[in-house]
């Protein structure tokens, strides 16, 4: 039998980890949500794969390791642009508070919401687990590989939506970015986000055991979603004010969705519950 037999244990191992993880953030308050995150959803992928050695499957390997690659490569994205974008550090700070006159109370309540999202998150793989120690053995199924699919689908838009925004800004840095990706939604990065989370939730539709199981799957899908259109929110406030006077971006704006295709919803701007 696998290491994580149980809902309760492999919950304690994969928080405490979060927990481990993301206690950067108080270092730097944004880390919390930022490296924190991207580098916890990379140690909870490969620490479910190594406490369930025995009933791995070819799904459970492949969203293991897709969820140590979609951690390391955000994580590892941000901690370059924070090291060597000097323009990224200003306008972050002029956008999110640096937490230095935060409560401690605050900061470790903060922690510690964070760290249970993350889990909540990636348990569709922790329910396939416990699931696969039941049966005494790994399967793969249909489903789980669909879900993979999707994941390793939006990491590559994710990735290629980074890769084309930041060369535009070298091409020209004073200038919105409309081409690639970015002539299809205004924020392609995020709708990778909210496409690899799909295929997480999506490839445990079908082992999802107890009503428990949904709602902590789902909780996690949906707080992920929100804070992609909240992110999505935050940036066009950002852009409205950086480009607001020119006329090809107030152009761009009216004709391409702000986060999903073909969905005409251009502006979530005046949406203030959105909180990125």
């Amino acid at each position: 039998m696998g290491f994580i037999e149980s809902f309760g244990l492999g919950f304690v191992i994969l928080f405490v980890i979060c927990l481990v993880v993301s206690s950067i953030g108080f270092y730097k308050y944004v880390y919390f949500i930022s490296l924190g995150y991207g580098f916890s959803v990379a140690a909870m992928g490969i620490a479910m794969l190594i406490m369930n050695h025995d009933v791995l499957s070819l799904c459970t390997i492949l969203i293991g390791i897709l969820f140590f690659i979609y951690g390391m490569r955000l994580g590892g994205y941000l901690l370059i642009r924070e090291i060597k974008s000097a323009s990224y550090r200003s306008t972050m700070k002029k956008e999110i508070k640096d937490g230095s006159t935060m409560k401690f109370i605050a900061k470790f309540s903060i922690w510690v919401s964070c760290a249970l999202l993350y889990v909540l998150q990636v348990s569709p793989l922790l329910f396939r687990f416990i699931h696969d120690n039941k049966e005494g053995e790994g399967k793969t199924d249909v489903i789980a590989l669909i879900g993979g699919i999707i994941m390793l689908l939006g990491i590559i838009l994710e990735s290629l939506a980074d890769f084309q925004k930041s060369k535009a800004k070298k091409a020209n840095p004073n200038r919105f970015c409309d081409s690639g990706l970015y002539k299809i939604v205004r924020c392609p990065n995020y709708l990778g986000e909210v496409v690899f989370w799909t295929g997480v939730f999506v490839s445990g539709i079908n082992i999802y055991a107890s009503a428990w199981q949904w709602i902590a799957a789902l909780f996690g899908y949906l707080c992920i979603v929100y804070i992609m259109f909240g992110g999505a929110r935050r940036l066009e406030i950002r852009q409205n004010k950086n480009y607001g006077a020119d006329p090809e971006y107030q152009a761009y704006v009216k004709k391409t969705p702000i986060l999903l295709p073909l969905v005409p919803l251009y502006s979530v701007e005046k949406y203030k519950w959105l909180v990125g």
